[in-house]
């Protein structure tokens, strides 16, 4: 636990030195987001609608930006070479970073998520289900980002192919978490996507990191 620590302090005081970079997910949120209620118009019922889905898939691309920072900077620096020689485990590792990015990317979208069902005309229900849907999904976006980020470490357009091989494997999540939003708004519960998206998370839990390290140990043979 020491251990997960240290790492997950380290990536939160790094990320505090480079400002810019850790809130640029969350000002990509806002504004995407934010753009939507503009263009497709002021009727609520639209907006209710469209929202859940608007919000989630703002949440995906926001989340993506950053992963790519995950490993790459330690990559370059040599940090991450000494980490995979260190006798701690480097699973131990992988999950503190992930944790770092969580907290960095992750917690922020999570609090900003309120505001954006506010401008999508939701009731109080509703934006609570949306921000519990952002709560257990977005750190299912990590644990998968960093997988992308491990297999493409090194490589020259390694954002675009973090896109490519992350986005698909996160639409369960996008459809347990719009699911939710949805059933509230229409009356009915959400425990059962609720359930479903918490289930992801856990077996995200326990195959990302391992994934993650395993894909460490290729890119960096």
């Amino acid at each position: 636990m020491s251990v997960l620590w240290s790492i997950t302090r380290r990536d939160l005081l790094l990320a505090r030195r480079r400002r810019v970079e850790a809130l640029l997910p969350l000002g990509f949120f806002v504004v995407a987001a934010g753009l939507f209620p503009i263009g497709v118009g002021p009727e609520p019922q639209t907006l209710r609608q469209i929202g859940p889905g608007v919000v989630w898939v703002c949440a995906l691309l926001a989340a993506m930006l950053s992963v790519t920072q995950m490993f790459s900077s330690d990559h370059q620096d040599g940090s991450l070479e000494q980490m995979l020689l260190a006798p701690q485990s480097l699973v131990t590792l992988v999950f503190g970073k992930v944790l770092a990015h969580w907290f960095s990317s992750g917690v922020p979208l999570v609090l900003a998520s309120p505001l954006i069902g506010v401008l999508f005309d939701m009731n109080a229900a509703a934006i609570g289900t949306l921000a519990l849907t952002l709560l257990l999904g977005t750190p299912v976006l990590s644990l998968l980002g960093a997988v992308g980020a491990a297999l493409t470490l090194g490589l020259r357009s390694g954002a675009a192919l973090v896109f490519l091989l992350v986005l698909p494997l996160t639409i369960p999540a996008l459809i347990f978490g719009t699911g939710a939003v949805g059933a509230v708004d229409a009356g009915m519960s959400a425990q059962a996507h609720l359930s479903l998206l918490g289930a992801f998370l856990i077996a995200s839990l326990l195959g990302a990191p391992l994934a993650t390290a395993a894909a460490l140990r290729i890119s960096l043979d």
